[in-house]
C-alpha cells in the first residue's frame, strides 16, 4: 500500500513509519520541511501546509492517509495563548488533510485521524467505550470534539474516518521517561489520591491498531486506543517501581502538583476507563493486554 503519514517524525509516526515500511508498504512523510530529510527507497518526504508546497501534485494514488500532527499536551502550562495553539495546530492539519484529499485525483480509501481519549472527560467510577456518545465539558474534551468533527468531514469526500482516541502512549519516548524519574530517584509514588484511572497503551499497539483499522474496513469513526486493562495510578506506580525495582511510597500531593502545573496538572490528577470495544469486537489481538509486560518490554 502507500501510506501518506502527517507527523511522520514524532514519536508515534517514527515508530509507524518503521513498522510499514518493515511490511513492505511505501510512506509519504507529509511535513512543513522537507528539505531537512533524507527519502529512503521506501519513504519520501514531501511538503505541505505552506503555500508553497503543493502536496498533491507530488503524491500518487494513496491506501490511506494517516493524521498525527498536533502541539504535544505536554509542552508547556496551559496559558490561553498555550490552549489556542494546541487546539488551532489540530484543525490546521485537520483541515490541511482534507484539502489535500479534495485535490487528489482518487481519494484515499480511509482517513486515519489522532484523537484522544480526553473526549469522555474525567471520572473515577464510570467506564467509557465507543458507544459512550456524550463528550466531556472541559477544555480537553472541547478540543477532541472540534478535532473529530474536522476529521468527520472526510465522510463527505468519499472517505471512510477513523478517530483513534489514544491513551497514554508507552514507549522508550513520550511520557514513559518522565514518569520513571521519580522512581530512578527513589521518591516515586502516587500523584495526588492515586485513585484516578489511566488509559494506557503499547506504542507497538499504538502502529498495530493504526494498520489494523487501515485494512478492517468495518471499522470506522472513533477507535479506543487504548490496552484493554486500564490501571488507577497508585496501581500504575506500584507495577512502574516493581518492574525498575524502585520502591512506590512517596505521594506528591496534588495541591503542589497544581501549582507548579496549573490547569496542565488535570493530565496528572485526573483522568478515565477507557475499554477499546470496538478494537476487541472486531479481531484485534493487542500484542501487549497486560502492563507488566507492556513496562518490561520497554524498561528492561
Amino acid at each position: 500500500m502507500k501510506i501518506a503519514i502527517t507527523g511522520g517524525t514524532g514519536f508515534v509516526g517514527t515508530k509507524l513509519t518503521n513498522e510499514l515500511v518493515h511490511a513492505g508498504h511505501y510512506v509519504y512523510i507529509l511535513t512543513r520541511n522537507p528539505d531537512q530529510h533524507y527519502d529512503t527507497d521506501k519513504t519520501t518526504y514531501v511538503g505541505w501546509l505552506q503555500e508553497k508546497y503543493t502536496p498533491w501534485d507530488e503524491l500518487p494514488t494513496l491506501d490511506a492517509i494517516v493524521n498525527l500532527a498536533g502541539e504535544s499536551l505536554h509542552s508547556g502550562r496551559w496559558t490561553n495563548a498555550k490552549k489556542k495553539s494546541i487546539m488551532d495546530s489540530r484543525i490546521e492539519a485537520t483541515e490541511g488533510v482534507l484539502e489535500l484529499i479534495r485535490h487528489l485525483k482518487t481519494p484515499p480509501e480511509v482517513l486515519i485521524n489522532a484523537s484522544a481519549v480526553g473526549f469522555y472527560g474525567q471520572s473515577k467510577t464510570k467506564t467509557f467505550t465507543e458507544e459512550t456518545e456524550k463528550p466531556g465539558n472541559d477544555f480537553l474534551a472541547n478540543v477532541v470534539v472540534e478535532w473529530e468533527k474536522r476529521a468527520n468531514k472526510a465522510r463527505d469526500l468519499s472517505v471512510r474516518p477513523v478517530f483513534v482516541r489514544f491513551g497514554i502512549i508507552l514507549g522508550e519516548n513520550g511520557a514513559l521517561p518522565k514518569m520513571t524519574i521519580p522512581y530512578k530517584l527513589m521518591i516515586g509514588g502516587n500523584l495526588g489520591s492515586g485513585d484516578q484511572w489511566m488509559s494506557w497503551i503499547h506504542v507497538d499497539d499504538v502502529a498495530g491498531l493504526i494498520q489494523f483499522a487501515i485494512q478492517e474496513k468495518k471499522v470506522e469513526g472513533p477507535l479506543n486506543g487504548t490496552a484493554p486493562n486500564p490501571k488507577r495510578n497508585k496501581d500504575f506506580g506500584q507495577t512502574l517501581g516493581k518492574v525498575i525495582g524502585r520502591p512506590h511510597w512517596m505521594p506528591a500531593p496534588s495541591f503542589a502538583i497544581q501549582s507548579v502545573l496549573g490547569e496542565m496538572s488535570v493530565l496528572l490528577l485526573e483522568g478515565q476507563s477507557v475499554i477499546p470495544k470496538k478494537a476487541t469486537l472486531h479481531g484485534y489481538e493487542f500484542q501487549y493486554p497486560e502492563l507488566e509486560s507492556a513496562l518490561k518490554a520497554i524498561l528492561r
